[in-house]
């Protein structure tokens, strides 16, 4: 059984996350989407609801083989802890590329675990989270860069940003 670990932020999860979760699941037998807590960022989103809105996404689709939990540590960790062999990344442009190389070679090293980068939809690859929250802030419509279940908490997330800037 070949097990796959998709992580990321997730803050929010984006079309073009769930594109290449759906199309990583195709190519595993099982495939772990990880929420990486990292205490060094500030999410718009707990995890935990990170985690939720991943699974409301996935659900309707009927992957079986999708898994989706959260750490707070390595993800070579976590890795090790459900036996999986591969880290799956999306790639958008050249900057990811650049960025997640460095990763995936200390990944290796500190494990053993191979990274697969799969290339972003041409017509996705545009869309990240950032991208998301910041057309939103400015009162830009996000349909079809997210699931549908993100847009009414990322307007409530969005009001109690603005209601803490306002005090």
């Amino acid at each position: 059984m070949t097990i796959a670990v998709c992580p990321g932020s997730y803050d929010p999860v984006t079309a073009g996350h769930l594109d290449v979760i759906e199309r990583c699941a195709r190519f595993f037998d099982e495939v772990h989407v990880v929420v990486a807590v990292n205490a060094a960022k500030t999410p718009m989103f707990p995890e935990t609801t990170r985690v939720e809105i991943i699974r409301r996404a996935i659900a309707k689709d009927g992957y079986d083989n999708i898994t989706v939990s959260s750490t707070d540590g390595l993800i070579t960790d976590y890795c090790k802890r459900v036996g999986a062999t591969v880290i799956v990344k999306g790639l958008r442009q050249n900057g990811d590329y650049e960025a997640e190389l460095g990763m995936a070679l200390v990944n290796r090293k500190l494990a053993g675990i191979e990274t697969l980068f799969l290339p972003a939809d041409p017509v996705l690859e545009h869309v990240s989270s950032s991208i998301v929250k910041d057309v939103a802030r400015h009162g830009g419509d996000v349909t079809g860069m997210v699931p549908d279940c993100v847009i009414p908490l990322l307007g409530d997330a969005l009001a109690a940003e603005r209601e803490r800037t306002d005090r």
